[in-house]
């Protein structure tokens, strides 16, 4: 018995020591160790970094070579529009400012400044121009004539003057108050009669500064007239009505001396027909005698 022992032992040792054996057992995985890396935070994080990021969209993750060039989301497109429009205005505004400015002639009663710079002697300041448009100057004898020049035109004569008492003298004339420019207004508005204007104007505006258009007056059918060279006055038609619907641009400026001529409209033609005598006592006829 103990033969067959010690010789199962023997048989058992060198099973074990064999090459066969050992590979085998080493190619076998340990469960214990399998389900221990399963359950690391390092295996996670391995496992995690090995997956392949989902699929996106190329639009989702670059710029369109126009995207630095808009607006921010959070300005409505409405005050974006408004925003353009104003400052086109503004500019429009500034154009017919200067232009207005630079081009008016003088006239009596407008007001002017004349300043030579690094010369106060010679500066002088609200100078109102009189009837005979010859205003008074230091050193200048009989003054200087200015009616019907503009300011850029007095300024050079002003220069021309003092240039045999001012090395190269610096002349500026600036316009005050301009009050020599007159149109008139007749027709059925507010307050008719012959205005001032002091500034550029489009016919809406005088209208407006008239008092507006009367309930019996025509929005549609309003004349300007403005004299020509030969003497001749020439009609030139404005649709207020199709102005103030937005439909057509406020583009006609008033010149100097025009007219705008309001016409009445049929409730004042239907106003004059009843205010016969004649065709009152016709009408209470069917009105009894209202």
């Amino acid at each position: 018995m103990k033969r067959n022992y010690k010789l199962a032992v023997l048989m058992l040792g060198l099973l074990l020591s064999s090459p066969s054996f050992v590979a085998s057992a080493q190619s076998q995985p340990d469960p214990q160790k399998s389900r221990q890396r399963t359950t690391t935070p390092a295996t996670q994080d391995k496992d995690k970094n090995n997956q392949k990021p989902a699929s996106t969209s190329p639009a989702d993750d670059r710029l369109e070579p126009d995207d630095s060039t808009k607006a921010p989301s959070d300005v409505p497109e409405a005050t974006q529009a408004n925003r353009r429009e104003q400052l086109s205005e503004e500019a429009a505004v500034v154009s017919f400012y200067n232009n207005f400015f630079t081009t008016y002639r003088l006239g009596p009663e407008d007001v002017i400044s004349v300043q030579v710079f690094g010369q106060e002697r010679y500066s002088r300041g609200g100078i109102t121009v009189p009837p005979s448009g010859r205003i008074a100057l230091a050193l200048i004898p009989g003054g200087v004539f200015v009616n019907g020049k503009t300011v850029d035109q007095v300024a050079e004569e002003i220069k021309k003057r003092y240039d045999e008492y001012i090395i190269d003298p610096q002349v500026t004339v600036s316009l005050d108050k301009a009050s020599s420019y007159r149109y008139s207004i007749i027709g059925d508005v507010g307050s008719p009669g012959v205005k001032l204007m002091s500034r550029r104007l489009t016919v809406t505006e005088a209208i407006a500064e008239a008092g507006g258009v009367l309930a019996t007056g025509s929005k549609s059918k309003i004349v300007v007239l403005r004299r020509q060279q030969d003497g001749m006055l020439q009609p030139i038609a404005v649709n207020v009505n199709a102005i103030y619907k937005g439909q057509v641009a406020d583009n006609t400026f008033l010149v100097p001396g025009d007219q705008i001529v309001v016409p009445g409209n049929k409730l004042k033609t239907w106003q004059k027909i009843m205010s016969f005598t004649s065709v009152l006592s016709f009408a209470r006829i069917f009105t009894g005698g209202w």
